[in-house]
């Protein structure tokens, strides 16, 4: 089984306990990483920090939220075998584990409901990678 890594910044901060609520009831490994309220942080501290973890440890996935979804993915995408996902509808998300073998999710709580947000994150964590053609690809990025 996977371990999760949970990150948000203060916009993201109700969605992850949400979130971090879910994955506990089902059991997983789950590790948070901050923030730990809805005081203003800066959102590229912890998607640097999440992305280091999963750099190391490949036997984890990300999750990172924030208001938009699209800082978080900025700033996660700069490192070097970090494939992060901004996923925002069932289509998205699971393209981006079958094609192209994301290892962070990035939510947008501004933008999706809670419902969906569990939703996706339930298709992001279920999905395998196809790999064929799209290993190729990956190896190119």
């Amino acid at each position: 089984m996977k371990k999760i890594i949970i990150a948000s910044d203060h916009a993201g901060y109700s969605l992850k306990e949400y979130v971090k609520k879910f994955l506990l009831k089902k059991k997983l490994i789950l590790k948070d990483i901050g923030t730990k309220s809805e005081d203003r942080v800066d959102y590229p501290l912890y998607a640097h920090k999440l992305s280091k973890i999963i750099k190391r440890d490949r036997n984890s996935v990300g999750v990172l939220i924030c208001g938009s979804g699209q800082g978080m993915i900025m700033t996660a995408n700069k490192h070097k075998n970090i494939r992060a996902a901004l996923c925002y509808n069932v289509k998205s998300t699971k393209l981006s584990r079958l094609h192209n073998d994301a290892n962070i999710i990035t939510l947008g709580s501004r933008l999706i409901s809670k419902k969906n947000a569990i939703k996706y994150l339930n298709i992001f964590l279920k999905t395998k990678f196809e790999g064929g053609r799209h290993k190729k690809r990956i190896k190119k990025i």
